[in-house]
């Protein structure tokens, strides 16, 4: 966290119009479903135990790599409700405002789609 100085002067990593070292002014976009992502993500944690856990009991490769799908499918719908999130708060919000954030927010979500096309 960022702290004023005495003088005034802006602190060490904080950005023009208060926003914050990661660039954004706000509460992030998933902010009012914090809890159900971090409920999510908890669950997948499990899961990926659960499948180490079954490597370390020589389990079926086929039961094995079911699993894996299944995280990795759980993961892929929080990337795609995290990004949905991220377009329709903090995208629509730098395209409103305008100007050089606009164009960098956008860029920064066509590098995020593409990550997730990839993966």
């Amino acid at each position: 966290m960022t702290q004023a100085k005495p003088d005034g002067a802006k602190p060490e990593g904080a950005k023009p119009g208060g926003a914050k070292p990661d660039g954004h002014a706000g509460a992030h976009g998933y902010s009012a479903q914090k809890e159900n992502y971090a409920k999510r993500l908890r669950r997948i944690e499990g899961q990926v135990r659960g499948i180490a856990k079954m490597i370390d009991e020589d389990k079926y490769c086929i039961d094995i790599l079911t699993q894996i799908s299944a995280a990795n499918s759980a993961l892929q719908s929080v990337a795609l409700a995290l990004l949905d999130e991220h377009l329709g708060h903090c995208v629509t919000q730098a395209v409103a405002e305008g100007g050089e954030a606009a164009e960098a927010k956008l860029a920064e979500a066509s590098a995020a789609i593409a990550r997730l096309v990839r993966s």
